[in-house]
């Protein structure tokens, strides 16, 4: 799933942006967003499906999988649409208020968007092919060339988006609750897709598989511009940017986006724990559900995180409690770097040819769980050493250098 690169290019872009510049809410949200991200992919590798779920837990198993439906799956991924699009507006703003000609501005972020996209393709066939980041540099070319620059008349339309969700979600809900009122228990299954390449018995078997994975994962994602269109809404409003100022909007946000994610995510959840029993068409419904309330989960977690950043704001420099949120944004800032890392540990941790720790140590939920929030922790560590020594990630450096060449 993923990270925000495009959120890389608001960091020193021209001229560079002082630690004192950057707004925080953004940082925090991605580097959160990084701990959802791990914990929905770690459990997708270990289980081998799509979403990752065990289809026959036991114990606290079963409470742990209503969990994951009503905070996690499907709800990383639309945080990070609306945070790739915040990020394209404010680079644009930056670059605006640096001097740059606008042929300028709009040149560099499809450089940097086609990078991303080869980023996704490496990415993608030789890690995993859940990748998140070739879709989103497609996305980003796209809404460069046909939105960006788009007067206020156009970016109104992205909010119309919300009402026919919210439409489709009530649709959804209301088809659910007329199979359960009819009582159509059954014994259908959770709806999950296979995940072949990380079942492979050889890296070399696996890297063939991805090859064939990849390109779908990418043509799924593309509606996703939507949800990038509502995240760049934002941003031209200053949102986040003013959160004291929008707090009243951040707080309707926060309530009702994450109200509309639990409410629409429990039917899924209490089917994948073992507490509800229903047919093959419920269970359907039952996941387009909490597939699209997570949209409003992502909303709600990003107007939550434009609240935290505002009550941070009234802590004393020296508090103690600056130093988890320091090394969170710091983490947000490099969530490139941490999203990357991220696949090389499911690899070695889960793959059969590797370490397999899916299989030596009990139950896969709970090792993957273990594994995302322990990888999670070690990418926190290491970004908040690296902004206490003013160093950028290793890959936000190259996709840098790459889209700027030499005076990047």
């Amino acid at each position: 799933m993923t990270v925000d690169v495009q959120a890389r290019t608001e960091e020193r872009a021209a001229p560079p942006v002082s630690g004192g510049r950057r707004i925080l809410a953004p940082d925090l949200a991605r580097g959160a967003m990084l701990l959802l991200i791990a914990l929905a992919n770690a459990t997708g590798v270990f289980l081998a499906s799509t979403p990752g779920v065990d289809t026959t837990p036991h114990g606290p198993e079963r409470v742990w999988n209503v969990f994951l439906f009503l905070f996690v799956h499907a709800r990383a991924l639309p945080l990070f649409a609306l945070m790739f699009g915040y990020g394209l507006v404010q680079f644009a703003r930056h670059q605006d208020e640096a001097g740059r000609p606008p042929g300028k501005v709009r040149a560099l972020l499809l450089r940097r968007n086609a990078w991303l996209f080869a980023f996704g393709l490496a990415h993608g066939v030789l890690l995993y092919s859940g990748d998140v980041l070739g879709a989103y540099g497609l996305i980003g070319i796209a809404f460069t060339v046909l939105l960006l620059r788009r007067g206020d008349r156009v970016h109104r339309l992205a909010p119309g988006y919300l009402i026919l969700a919210a439409l489709y979600v009530l649709g959804l809900a209301a088809l659910v609750l007329h199979g359960l009122a009819a009582g159509s228990g059954g014994a259908a299954g959770v709806p999950t897709s296979d995940f072949p390449s990380v079942t492979e018995p050889s890296y070399g078997a696996s890297l063939g598989a991805r090859v064939g994975e990849w390109p779908a994962t990418v043509l799924s994602m593309l509606p996703m511009i939507l949800f990038i269109w509502i995240g760049a809404w934002a941003a031209r409003r200053r949102l986040l940017d003013e959160p004291a100022r929008h707090r009243r909007l951040l707080r309707r946000g926060a309530t009702v986006g994450l109200t509309v994610a639990v409410l629409g995510g429990l039917p899924m959840g209490l089917l994948a724990g073992g507490f509800l029993h229903v047919d093959a068409d419920t269970a359907g419904y039952a996941k387009m559900l909490y597939e699209t309330a997570g949209f409003f989960g992502g909303i709600g977690y990003g107007c939550l995180f434009g609240l935290l950043a505002l009550r941070v704001s009234s802590w004393s420099a020296t508090s103690r409690r600056q130093l988890p949120v320091t090394a969170l944004a710091a983490l947000g800032r490099r969530s490139l770097s941490g999203y990357l890392v991220q696949s090389v540990a499911w690899l070695v941790l889960a793959s059969p040819y590797a370490l397999a720790l899916g299989d030596r140590l009990g139950s896969p939920t709970f090792v993957a769980a273990g594994s995302a929030l322990l990888v999670w922790l070690g990418t926190l560590v290491g970004a908040y050493l690296m902004h206490r020594r003013a160093r950028r990630g290793p890959a936000e450096i190259l996709l840098r250098r790459l889209a700027y060449g030499r005076r990047g």
